[in-house]
């Protein structure tokens, strides 16, 4: 989300000159060419504010520079985002911080700088300037975020904004304040324009909670009649803490949305996040499983095994309603959907048995990804309000290097059993970061979000040649490879489809070889099958 945001800000700033009284900006690569260093923040776990005011710091030393009129000029440095929102007029007592905006206020940065600059030119003095107005209905759906790597084949479109569900350790909510959606007919139009004009394979929809999603404007509510969903929550066993959601008032839901954006093309990546449990009812579990090109990836965060526990994170659902849906998703989508989730170690009162349930979970579930971090309390939470913090940090890092240790144990473990001789498609992304022009390497994701290296070494053009050959063994393949298939080889190109044979695992990330290119339609209508390395199947892997 700060990534989409930062973009969004990239946009307003690069654009100022169209109005006469505003300043004109352009991108500098250093922060030691800037007059303007905006730091986006996050303020969702104590840590991330610790690495702002590390940088804040360090661009304190960059405080005066000259200006292109040769005169000293302050450095203006500006903190926006979440941490902004939550700290406010806090941030400017080590007067460093000259701007502070929160989340919903980037329209008025043209007009803050403004402000600062006015008074650096008359008063020469130390003005500092703050919006951090939350707003019921901003949604920055007009504004064309401008992308920082504008030739990147996978881009964030955001969706909706804030969050209504008030989990009590989270800070969120106040920081982003309530849901509000954008109209379904402007992101259907950014996510066109993405595809058909700037090349984009791969849309991430973004949200505090995304499929919650729901269009209820005036448009869409005229429109209603041809929605096919109605909202619902996952289970019996999931239920909103806030009830004003819209319910089954008209308009369109996630489910409408994902499967307008997937109409786009087949071509079209489309995953999402950062969703909750609560909101993936069979119709949307349902239209994943029937579109190849909506990935085969589920986020859902978990926080914890325990019932106890998620009570009192006010989860709004127990583990066996969250175990009932892993099932429902296995059982709609199959067996091999990829599932990531969140763990929070050491929330207010857990126990050793609220942690050994944790463990539990993990092991049921067995999860392709997780984000995992030891809790720390912010404030206006419900937890700062009615809580104690009363889990020791030894005992919290204790447990989070289980959690950590149990699912690094667990998801090598299942990659080796589930991936290695597998096919799978990639969208490839680019160079790896190792890449020399000795051993060229790409790298991209499978559809189940899982990040392949392989060598960037020439491959068939399709995989007719292969899939006709898998039978055999390895010399007969080798002898049919002949000088005849010599015009039916290319390099890998960024953005090009390829299927690549996963050959190792390492951790949650994946090494393997690439086969041939290929479209997302043909992968999965020629060669989405289950090819594995066994006794009775020579499967020659360098074609």
């Amino acid at each position: 989300m700060n990534s989409n945001d930062s973009d969004i800000v990239r946009a307003v700033l690069l654009n100022t000159h169209k109005h006469q009284k505003d300043h004109q900006y352009e991108e500098v690569s250093t922060t030691d060419e800037a007059d303007v260093v905006l730091l986006n923040t996050c303020a969702i776990r104590e840590h991330a504010e610790m690495k702002v005011w590390h940088k804040i710091t360090e661009l304190s030393s960059l405080q005066t520079k000259f200006s292109k009129h040769k005169k000293k000029q302050k450095q203006v440095i500006g903190v926006l985002g979440c941490m902004a929102e939550r700290l406010k007029d806090d941030l400017f007592q080590s007067g460093q911080v000259d701007l502070v905006a929160g989340p919903d206020a980037y329209r008025d940065l043209p007009n803050l700088l403004g402000n600062l600059y006015d008074t650096n030119e008359h008063e020469d003095g130390n003005r500092s300037v703050m919006n951090v107005q939350l707003s019921l209905d901003e949604t920055y759906a007009d504004i064309t975020p401008v992308r920082k790597y504008k030739d990147d084949v996978s881009a964030f479109v955001s969706i909706m904004r804030g969050c209504n569900n008030m989990c009590s350790y989270c800070v969120v909510p106040f920081t982003r304040g309530r849901e509000r959606s954008r109209e379904m007919t402007s992101i259907l139009e950014e996510s066109l324009r993405l595809f058909e004009q700037e090349g984009v394979k791969e849309l991430c929809l973004l949200g505090q909670n995304v499929n919650s999603y729901h269009d209820a404007s005036a448009g869409a509510m005229i429109q209603q009649s041809q929605s096919k969903y109605q909202y619902s929550t996952s289970n019996d066993g999931f239920s909103n803490l806030y009830r004003l959601r819209g319910g089954n008032g008209g308009g369109y839901f996630f489910a409408d949305l994902l499967e307008g954006v997937s109409n786009i093309s087949p071509e079209l990546r489309v995953r999402f996040t950062s969703p909750h449990p609560k909101d993936y009812p069979p119709e949307l579990l349902q239209l994943m499983a029937e579109r190849s090109n909506i990935c085969n990836q589920l986020h859902m965060p978990a926080q914890s095994g325990s019932n106890e526990v998620l009570r009192r994170m006010r989860r709004g659902y127990t583990r066996e309603a969250y175990l009932e849906l892993i099932e429902n998703v296995r059982s709609t989508i199959g067996e091999d959907v990829a599932i990531s989730s969140d763990f929070i170690s050491g929330f207010c009162g857990e126990t050793d048995q609220d942690h050994a349930d944790t463990i539990d979970l993990m092991e049921r579930v067995v999860f392709d990804q997780a984000f995992m971090f030891a809790y720390s309390m912010r404030e206006k939470t419900h937890a700062h309000r009615k809580m104690e913090d009363n889990v020791p940090h030894k005992i919290k890092k204790q447990r989070l290097a289980e959690v950590i240790d149990t699912f690094q144990h667990l998801v090598q473990r299942k990659n080796e059993q589930c991936e290695v001789g597998k096919i799978r498609l990639v969208l490839v992304e680019g160079k790896s970061r190792k890449s020399t022009k000795q051993d060229p390497q790409l790298n991209g994701r499978t559809d189940q979000n899982k990040r392949v290296y392989f060598k960037n070494e020439p491959c068939s053009i399709s995989g007719n040649e292969f899939s006709s050959r898998i039978i055999l063994n390895d010399s007969t393949a080798a002898t049919s490879n002949g000088d005849n298939n010599k015009n039916n080889i290319v390099r890998l190109e960024k953005g090009d489809y390829a299927a690549v044979l996963i050959t190792e695992a390492r951790g949650h990330t994946l090494r393997g070889e690439a086969l041939w290119r290929t479209t997302s339609t043909d992968f999965y209508s020629d060669h989405g099958i289950d090819i594995r390395r066994s006794a009775d199947v020579g499967l020659r892997t360098n074609i």
